[in-house]
């Protein structure tokens, strides 16, 4: 396995699980990929905040495998706060009812859209569960021009459908694929009744992602190596039986059955033989898109639910983080900004004054309150860009050499570049690449699968 992320932990506990010797090289000192945390004086922060749902059934599962079950929190029944400028509050609930039918009483009530805006709305909605998020065609359009062909209004389009496409897409709703935002929605919110419910870490990001991960790789026999960058991959000759030669920085070099390349795009265009077939336009072709997170240190309580959206606001999600952080007194909130590509080049004290007062319009108590510390952190190229016409250019596992996979969320998954995503990923190409090596000879192996 080159790469140490969500991907590359899948498809080696998978591999070690199917009676493979696995490798893991990471060229950082720490496993966990774009997912993790660091130390900032004494609070541990997360990069930015990552959740899941509850039809995240992939990421679940890996939690599972790592013994990290009990560090994450899982909402019983969907419940998000909305906020409004000036105190004012909304939620989107649902009910026990099948779906799509359990968030009817949430929409009727729903404060931030008129009678005709929630009709409209609901309307929409059924027909955005009929498509086909598969149809090349769908996916070639913008979701910006679908909503308004489906007469969204603006209100409606900043109040719903903005909210929830930004942060699970990483794009505006004009900017997103029509096909990979319907499978948002049907996959969280039309098809199962529970799928929505809202998941997070309670811990930092790095106790599960790095430590629970290293322990679990450990004891599946894995053999991890940190801070080991990956060469350039050779494809084997036919003189030494194929397979791959496989160098590392740390003095690591092994001729290998099957490698999975779990690794940006851009990386593994530099690591990739040409003999793999992946076309060298493919980094461009789907492009980066940016997150920026606000961590803000209050004096105070500011904030009274674990997390809330904003509208007509330009924050966009905010999330309690004081316990997981180690905040012993006041409250430590985190500001998540997707798509941020017009904030990306703002400067830290430029934000700070914008989404300081943002927050004080959304959070009363935050008006008197006294900001300890306010910093940013910034994702560049935290995810690529799902834009109309992008998965054509996501390929699959396979490769054009026998066991050698491809995994990252930016593969086509069909899912957007989620932790969910990324796990996928891994475990198809865990898949393809063990496929491979029980059809070949019965032989023994040269050495370790390196996955």
């Amino acid at each position: 396995m080159i790469g140490g992320g969500l991907a590359g932990i899948a498809a080696a506990l998978d591999c070690a699980h199917e009676g493979a010797a696995v490798t893991l090289l990471e060229a950082r000192g720490r496993l966990g990929g774009a997912a993790y945390s660091f130390t900032r004086g004494e609070l541990e922060v997360d990069n930015g905040q990552h959740i899941f749902l509850r039809c995240c059934t992939a990421y679940r599962e890996l939690l599972g495998q790592l013994g990290a079950e009990s560090l994450v929190s899982l909402q019983p029944q969907l419940e998000v706060a909305v906020l409004a400028p000036g105190g004012k509050l909304g939620w989107l609930r649902r009910s026990q009812l099948p779906a799509p039918l359990h968030l009817a009483a949430s929409v009727m009530r729903y404060p931030y859209l008129g009678m005709r805006e929630r009709l409209s709305l609901v309307w929409a909605m059924q027909r955005l569960g009929a498509i086909d998020v598969d149809d090349p065609a769908n996916d070639a359009v913008s979701f910006g021009d679908w909503l308004r062909r489906h007469r969204q209004r603006r209100g409606a389009v900043q109040a719903i459908w903005e909210l929830i496409v930004r942060p699970t897409v990483n794009l505006t709703v004009d900017d997103a694929s029509l096909a990979q935002a319907a499978q948002v929605f049907q996959l969280g919110l039309l098809q199962e009744t529970s799928a929505g419910d809202i998941g997070w870490a309670v811990v930092p990001l790095g106790e599960i992602h790095d430590g629970a991960a290293r322990t679990a790789l450990e004891r599946a026999g894995v053999n991890v190596r940190l801070r080991s960058t990956a060469q350039p991959l050779a494809a084997g000759s036919e003189s030494e039986g194929g397979g791959f030669r496989v160098e590392a920085s740390d003095g690591f070099s092994a001729h290998v059955d099957a490698v999975v390349m779990a690794v940006p795009p851009a990386r593994a265009m530099q690591l990739l033989p040409p003999e793999a077939g992946v076309n060298p336009e493919l980094p461009e072709r789907l492009g980066n898109s940016p997150i920026i997170n606000l961590h803000v240190i209050y004096d105070r309580r500011v904030l009274e639910h674990p997390f809330a959206a904003g509208v007509d606001s330009p924050v966009q999600w905010i999330f309690d983080r004081t316990a997981g952080s180690g905040l012993s007194c006041g409250q430590y909130v985190a500001v998540s900004l997707s798509a941020a590509d017009d904030e990306l080049h703002a400067t830290s004290e430029d934000l700070r004054n914008r989404y300081l007062q943002a927050l004080a319009e959304l959070l009363p108590s935050a008006r008197d309150a006294e900001v300890r510390e306010f910093f940013v952190t910034r994702e560049h190229a935290a995810t690529f860009r799902a834009a109309p016409g992008a998965r054509a250019w996501r390929p699959g596992p396979r490769t054009e050499l026998a066991g050698l996979a491809l995994a990252g969320a930016w593969t086509d998954t069909g899912w957007p570049a989620t932790m969910e995503g990324a796990v996928r990923s891994g475990r198809a190409a865990a898949h393809e690449v063990m496929a491979g090596i029980a059809g070949q000879s019965t032989a023994p192996a040269r050495a370790p699968v390196e996955v």
